[in-house]
């Protein structure tokens, strides 16, 4: 089993910047053999959406609509995800969710809100 919790969400204007965070615990098998992690986003009568998504060994992948504004990037030794958002749009308002890979499972965390707002 593995636990994701995230923080950093919040208000902020239009752009703005903000840093969401990832958490993850759980049996040292599982954080030693976890994969590929991602960022993910939500708003209601949406479907899921990727934002970006990283390999245990850095390789990125972004959505067209935050390429060059959202940067994804991780510390394998504090098993954390992390999110810089920079020159955010009232379009990004979401909650944003993070996985992560462990062999062929899949784990989700709960979520944080971001809104952008003025």
């Amino acid at each position: 089993q593995v636990q994701l919790v995230e923080s950093g969400g919040g208000l902020v204007q239009p752009g703005g910047s903000l840093r969401l965070s990832c958490a993850a615990s759980g049996s040292s098998f599982s954080m030693g053999n976890m994969g590929n992690r991602g960022w993910y986003r939500q708003t209601p009568g949406k479907q899921r959406e990727l934002v970006a998504s990283i390999t245990k060994g850095g390789s990125t992948n972004y959505a067209d609509s935050v390429k060059g504004r959202f940067t994804i990037s991780r510390d394998n030794a504090k098993n954390t995800l992390y999110l810089q958002m920079n020159s955010l749009k009232v379009e990004d308002t979401a909650v944003y969710l993070c996985n992560c890979i462990v062999i062929t499972r899949v784990y989700w965390g709960q979520g944080t809100q971001v809104t952008v707002s003025s």
